[in-house]
């Protein structure tokens, strides 16, 4: 009993420190102007990985039509309480297949529960994730981002941030998408790689990085693939992770 309440506090001590970091103006605001510039009313937006909401709230008050996936608890039932009705919620995650999933949950750490195999292994030696321990594990369903634009319609923007889960969910996506973000590790830059090789079997991207929470791209023009495989490898491994934006021609 005395175990089972402390994992339940430290869940909740996770959930609230998330929340605190997230949800604050420092970053909701530039967020919201960021994505002001980058999307019109009544475009639609995927968020793959919603967490505390952030972004899905952001895209919203700039006008966009917004489906948000988050399976991990406690964050789903948060957002199902407290996301605007006008946001379509879903307790999933997406992936290569509609299946049944483990993810290994840090329950101090939750924003680096992965549903990637072996992920706590590869990071967990990082800079920066020395105390992160992954205790826990849950199970999520998972759906395919071809089964969203059969239901929901073609996306003008797919935000993805699954914790090193990325290619697994572009493996679920056949058509390109107009505009992708995908979360980039500076510590495990062999995962960007095989992302931006996804992204190009899809369509000719660009692409442009945003560094952590800033809500600015890094550079003014767009590059190309193999400048920003260059900008990936010269990344020190304790670099801030961010954002890697790509967008196709026109």
């Amino acid at each position: 009993m005395a175990m089972g309440m402390t994992v339940g506090l430290a869940v909740w001590r996770g959930f609230l420190r998330s929340l605190f970091i997230y949800n604050n103006p420092a970053i909701t605001h530039p967020m919201r102007r960021f994505y002001r510039s980058l999307l019109r009313e009544g475009d639609l937006a995927f968020d793959i990985g919603a967490h505390v909401g952030t972004r899905a709230r952001a895209m919203r008050a700039v006008g966009a039509r917004v489906v948000a996936l988050e399976p991990q608890a406690p964050f789903s039932g948060f957002l199902r309480l407290t996301l605007p009705r006008d946001i379509r919620f879903l307790a999933v995650a997406a992936g290569p297949s509609e299946a049944v999933a483990k993810m290994a949950v840090s329950s101090r750490h939750p924003t680096v529960s992965s549903l990637r195999h072996g992920f706590s292994e590869e990071v967990g030696v990082k800079p920066g994730f020395e105390h992160v321990r992954w205790d826990a594990v849950q199970d999520v369903t998972v759906t395919t981002l071809d089964k969203l634009i059969a239901e929901e319609g073609l996306p003008r923007y797919i935000k993805i941030d699954v914790e090193g889960f990325e290619l697994d969910v572009l493996a679920g996506l056949s058509q390109p998408v107009e505009l992708i973000s995908v979360e980039y590790l500076p510590g495990l830059p062999h995962l960007s790689h095989a992302v931006i090789d996804r992204l190009l079997e899809l369509g000719p991207y660009r692409f442009n990085p945003v560094m952590g929470e800033t809500g600015a791209f890094l550079w003014q023009g767009w590059r190309d693939a193999a400048a920003t495989r260059d900008w990936l490898r010269s990344l020190p491994t304790d670099a801030t992770s961010g954002d890697l934006y790509a967008r196709l021609p026109g």
